[in-house]
């Protein structure tokens, strides 16, 4: 199976940044990005030289010479000395007249880039010493889960449909695009599906025959994923109004379009999940993933099958699953001491 037009056109876009980003570096980075060409994703090795730039400008600044200059002697006479220090420096700095901090998570993911150039430099003979090797990866502090309860999640579906709480204006667009909403929201809680695989979702992809969609997986694979009948139901009132509207011929296809007719973007679903989601739970941050967390731990909760919740969710490591709804044994645990009773 092919990937869709949107991941397609996504990932083409993705390669012309990269190729302009490797403008601003050395040839061995060059040389660095096609080793990993064939086992990662576009959008991957992006990230990558974006947290490079970051090193390389830093390298730069140090040694009083431009990004592209900076040769593999340079490299090579680093010490992991010199990597403690930009970790520490990347816990706050100013650039172009914008204060920037970075947290556990951000120079982790910063230091995994830096890790695999040093990785492939070490490998190919190009430096004497991974001194990358000697660098512990910053201990990353879990944040709680935050997810909707069963009852908060009723009273967000409740709300797209009756609104009370919206504001007038809001009201108004939610007469234009109450039916999308519905289907999208239920669509994120009854599936587990990420955002940019929902947007990516093209009307051919549903099939209501036998209640399954296909969606675009992270590194690009394809796979079936099936939804319930109140996902069904939702689907059809929202394609009954979906078929009559006129799009450009490159989102001729799209399922989930914006006011403007053309495909939703991921920063507009960001924005309607928050929309509804900040008059029913005030007090909590619902984004999209949020409303993942939420099929997961209801389909944990279900099953208490760890296996079955990391294949619907797409994820490759079980751990990762295990690590996102931990929590949950935590709710079993409290309610088996609720059961002896002692007098």
């Amino acid at each position: 199976m092919g990937k869709s037009s949107y991941h397609s056109e996504r990932d083409l876009i993705n390669q012309k940044k990269i190729k302009e980003e490797l403008k601003h570096f050395p040839s061995f980075v060059n040389d660095f990005i096609i080793s990993i060409e064939n086992t990662t994703s576009s959008l991957t090795r992006l990230n990558y030289l974006f947290d490079l730039k970051l090193f390389f400008n830093y390298l730069s600044e140090n040694n009083k010479i431009s990004e592209k200059n900076i040769d593999l002697n340079i490299i090579n006479n680093l010490i992991s000395k010199d990597i403690e220090r930009f970790l520490s420096y990347l816990s706050f700095f100013e650039k172009d007249g914008k204060i920037h901090i970075n947290k556990e998570k951000g120079k982790a993911r910063k230091l995994s880039a830096i890790r695999s150039l040093f990785k492939y430099l070490y490998n190919s003979d190009l430096i004497n010493a991974n001194i990358l090797s000697k660098i512990t990866t910053p201990k990353i502090h879990e944040k709680e889960i935050i997810r909707l309860e069963p009852d908060e999640v009723a009273n967000l579906l409740d709300e797209v449909e009756f609104p009370e709480k919206l504001t007038n204006r809001e009201i108004k667009y939610n007469i234009l695009t109450k039916e999308r909403d519905i289907a999208m929201l239920t669509l994120f809680l009854g599936t587990g599906i990420r955002i940019s695989e929902c947007v990516g979702l093209n009307i051919k992809d549903i099939n209501l025959e036998d209640n399954s969609f296909k969606v675009t997986r992270k590194g690009g694979n394809e796979v079936v994923l099936y939804f319930s009948d109140e996902v069904k139901q939702a689907l059809i009132k929202y394609l009954e109004i979906r078929e009559n509207i006129e799009t450009k011929e490159k989102d001729d296809n799209a399922l989930f379009l914006s006011l403007q007719r053309k495909r939703i973007t991921p920063r507009a679903v960001e924005n309607l999940v928050k929309k509804y989601s900040q008059v029913v739970t005030p007090l909590k941050k619902i984004s999209p993933h949020k409303l993942r967390s939420t099929y997961g731990t209801s389909l944990y909760r279900e099953t208490q099958d760890i296996y079955i919740v990391a294949d619907v969710l797409g994820h490759k490591d079980v751990n990762t699953t295990k690590k996102h709804y931990a929590a949950i044994d935590e709710d079993i645990r409290r309610k088996a001491s609720t059961k002896v009773k002692l007098r």
